[in-house]
């Protein structure tokens, strides 16, 4: 079988980084975040609005049924 070393190479250092936190989620991520506030850059949030999307026109509308068209 194929192996691809920076495949494996991207699978030590994500190990690596998991153990250095003892494999808890919650530092992992407090970690990230504080990385990401040291970068400064801007955080873009690209969720949709819940219950709204586009038809092919581009007009939105509800699709929670409250809407009465």
């Amino acid at each position: 079988m194929y192996r691809d070393e920076i495949v494996e190479e991207i699978h030590r250092i994500r190990e690596e980084y998991s153990r250095s936190f003892n494999y808890d989620l919650k530092a992992i991520f407090a970690d990230l975040q504080k990385q990401q506030a040291a970068r400064g850059k801007e955080v873009v949030n690209l969720s949709r609005k819940p219950g709204i999307t586009r038809r092919w026109s581009g007009r939105a509308r509800d699709i929670s049924g409250d809407d009465p068209e």
